[in-house]
C-alpha cells in the first residue's frame, strides 16, 4: 500500500484583504536620493510609484543600488525613479487568493505584487513578507529546510571589496550573498546594505559622477578615483553573525526568525559549516505549489 504523502498546510482560508497593506508611494518625479531617504526612513524594501492615484511603477532596494553603481551611465544627483523604476507591474485584484499572489511572484520572480481595484486604481501591496506570515498559520510544521533550501550557495570573504561584492549580486541575480571564513558563515550582504546614507555621501563627497558618465565600464581612471572606496570591503556592511539554522529544523522555524527580526534570508548550517541557505522566495513557492504540495 503507498503511503500517503505529509500534509504540509493546513486548509485554513487566509483573505489577501488581511494581509494586504497601503503602501507608500513617491511621484514619478521623485529623485533618487529622496527615494533612498525614506526607504531608510521607514526600513521598508520598495516604494510604488503612483501617477493620478495609479500605480505606474515600482521601486526596490536592488533598483536604488544599482543606479548608485559605478556602471551607471548617469550622474546620481540626476537620476529620477522613473529613469530606474520597474514599469511591467504585476497586479491581483482584491479578490486574488493568496495561493495566486505566491504564483505570480514565482513565476516573474518579484518580491511584491500591488493590488489594484477595477479602474487600476492603488488598493495595496502584498509582499512575500506578507506571505511568510501566512505560511506561519498554515503550516504544519511538518516541512524539514532541507527539504526548499537552496544548496548551492554563493559566498564572498570577509576581505572582499565593495566593488567585488556588488558585482556578485548583480552578475548572479542574487538578493544577498553569504559572508565566510573557512566556510563557516560570518555575515550576510543584502541590498539594503548599500542604500545607507554613508555609502551615497562616500559618492557624491569624494567623485564627480560626470566623470563616469561616459563610460559603463570600470576603467583605470575609474578606479584611481574611486580607490578610496576600495579600502571598504564586505565586513565593513555585513551584518555580522547572522541567524543560522539547521538543515533537520522546520520551515516554520525559519519563517518565525524571518518575521520576527526583518530578515528575508537564513544560512543553513551542519557541523558549523555552510550548506545551503533559506529564503522568504523558498516559503513563498510551497505556497504557491500548494496544489501539489497537499
Amino acid at each position: 500500500m503507498k503511503k500517503k504523502a505529509t500534509k504540509i498546510l493546513e486548509n485554513i482560508p487566509v483573505t489577501l484583504t488581511s494581509i494586504v497593506k497601503t503602501p507608500i508611494t513617491i511621484p514619478p518625479n521623485t529623485s533618487v536620493l529622496d527615494a533612498r531617504d525614506i526607504l531608510i526612513r521607514h526600513r521598508i524594501g520598495r516604494l510604488v510609484i503612483e501617477f493620478d492615484k495609479k500605480p505606474v511603477g515600482i521601486i526596490t532596494e536592488k533598483d536604488i543600488a544599482k543606479s548608485v553603481s559605478i556602471y551607471s551611465t548617469k550622474p546620481i544627483g540626476k537620476i529620477l525613479v522613473r529613469d530606474i523604476m520597474s514599469k511591467n507591474l504585476v497586479t491581483v485584484s482584491l479578490d486574488a487568493s493568496i495561493h495566486e499572489c505566491a504564483k505570480q511572484m514565482k513565476k516573474h520572480g518579484i518580491s511584491s505584487v500591488v493590488v489594484v481595484n477595477n479602474r487600476h486604481k492603488l488598493i495595496g501591496v502584498v509582499t512575500k513578507t506578507d506571505l511568510v506570515s501566512t505560511f506561519l498559520v498554515q503550516s504544519t510544521a511538518s516541512l524539514k529546510i532541507s527539504k526548499i533550501m537552496t544548496k548551492k550557495v554563493i559566498t564572498v570573504s570577509p576581505d572582499e571589496s565593495l566593488f567585488e561584492v556588488e558585482s556578485v549580486l548583480f552578475n548572479n541575480a542574487i538578493r544577498r550573498v553569504v559572508v565566510t571564513k573557512n566556510k563557516i558563515p560570518v555575515g550576510i550582504i543584502t541590498y539594503r546594505d548599500f542604500i545607507p546614507a554613508k555609502t551615497f555621501d562616500s559618492f557624491t563627497e569624494f567623485t564627480d559622477p560626470s566623470e563616469f558618465a561616459q563610460s559603463s565600464q570600470i576603467n583605470d581612471v575609474n578606479a584611481n578615483q574611486l580607490s578610496h572606496l576600495l579600502t571598504f570591503s564586505a565586513k565593513d556592511i555585513m551584518t555580522k553573525n547572522p541567524f543560522v539554522v539547521s538543515p533537520d529544523a522546520v520551515v516554520y522555524v525559519a519563517a518565525i526568525l524571518m518575521i520576527r527580526h526583518g530578515i528575508s534570508g537564513i544560512p543553513v548550517i551542519k557541523n558549523e559549516k555552510l550548506v545551503g541557505i533559506v529564503t522568504k522566495t523558498d516559503i513563498v513557492n510551497v505556497l504557491a505549489d500548494v496544489k501539489t504540495s497537499n
